[in-house]
């Protein structure tokens, strides 16, 4: 049985995590899969878009505590998922099937954006196993939700079900558990279908905004768009007044 199942369709590939009877707990293998599978997804010109989910029951929960307390965990050795993800140079929508508790949380949060099952719930439970947070936690969740709330879920390990993730801007949706995957794969489609160089650049510059003063980040937004232009192959659809096919977008990049 693979550790992570992946699959491709017109553009998206969707990567599951496969250890259900440990809730997809990550262990080294589990991790090893991964890092691996975001890689290749990566590297694969053709895919565009990745869809992140678990097998059922739940998303992730966290890092196995059984190999962290044996020792056969080591951070230090080896890149992380939180290293694939944060390296991964296009978008990652989460598919939140189930709980995602510590470093499952974690994962979550480094995708680009959340699509949550009713089944879903979210929880910060690093204090509660006296194990500090290293794959982005406490950055990640406080750009999510802000860092009064952040600080809120950490001190406490308070369990955040769908809806009220939905209420404090952690998900951008919720829907019922047997559309998730349908769901969440439509969106990453949509994405698929835009030019690759302008998705890029979107994200950069979201990237930007959130590593840069607002007024150099402004800059820089500015600067790239004139940089890119207004390519000549574009096409205006007068009537609705989007732009239906774009061009290069990135730094450096242009018509």
């Amino acid at each position: 049985m693979a550790l992570v199942e992946t699959r491709v369709a017109e553009g998206v590939r969707t990567i599951t995590l496969n250890r259900p009877e440990r809730r997809n707990a990550i262990n080294a293998d589990l991790q090893a899969a991964l890092v691996a599978a975001l890689g290749a997804f990566d590297a694969d010109p053709e895919a565009r878009v990745a869809v992140l989910t678990g097998a059922d029951p739940a998303f992730c929960a966290g890092m196995d505590l059984r190999e962290l307390g044996a020792g056969r965990l080591k951070f230090s050795d080896e890149p992380t998922y939180a290293d694939a993800m944060r390296s991964c140079r296009k978008p990652v929508i989460g598919a939140i099937n189930g709980p995602a508790v510590a470093g499952g949380f974690e994962l979550a949060l480094a995708c680009d954006f959340l699509i949550a099952s009713e089944r879903a719930y979210f929880a910060d439970t690093h204090a509660r196993v006296g194990v500090l947070p290293g794959g982005g936690l406490t950055v990640l969740l406080a750009q999510a939700v802000g860092v009064r709330r952040a600080r809120r879920l950490s001190l406490t390990g308070e369990y955040v079900d769908a809806e009220r993730a939905l209420r404090d801007g952690l998900v951008t949706e919720v829907v019922p558990h047997d559309r998730l995957l349908t769901r969440a794969e439509a969106v990453a489609a949509t994405i698929a279908s835009l030019e690759p160089d302008m998705v890029t650049g979107l994200r950069l510059a979201y990237e930007r905004s959130l590593n840069l003063p607002a007024d150099e980040a402004l800059d820089a937004e500015a600067a790239a768009s004139r940089r890119a232009g207004i390519p000549a192959d574009t096409v205006r659809d007068v009537s609705d007044g989007l732009v239906t096919r774009g061009s290069a977008f990135v730094e450096g990049g242009g018509p």
